[in-house]
């Protein structure tokens, strides 16, 4: 899925006071946190996941992997926190139309 950047800004905005929805802790990226990933993004579309890596490549690693495995957009990366989108059957966020 890829976003505009009007897109991504829209998003950012609603983003903005959410709280991490999902913490990955020190056994990283398992079959259950992307589980729960997957169901968060059906369940709200737009959320935030905090990934606690001090280590900058593989948090950019976990953060491929949970967009391509949840094939979700990242909107935004800030410190520790990703914020990802994915539209669910009701779409209940609607984007502003692309150019």
């Amino acid at each position: 899925m890829n976003l505009t950047t009007k897109q991504k800004q829209y998003l950012k905005g609603l983003a903005h006071s959410l709280k991490p929805v999902v913490l990955l802790g020190a056994n990283g990226l398992t079959e259950g946190v992307l589980a729960e990933i997957d169901s968060a993004l059906n369940h709200h579309e737009l959320i935030k996941v905090k990934v606690a890596s001090s280590d900058r490549e593989l948090k950019n690693a976990i953060v491929d992997a949970i967009v391509r495995e949840t094939q979700s957009a990242k909107v935004q990366t800030i410190g520790h926190i990703v914020v990802l989108f994915r539209h669910s059957e009701e779409m209940k966020i609607a984007l502003p139309k692309a150019k």
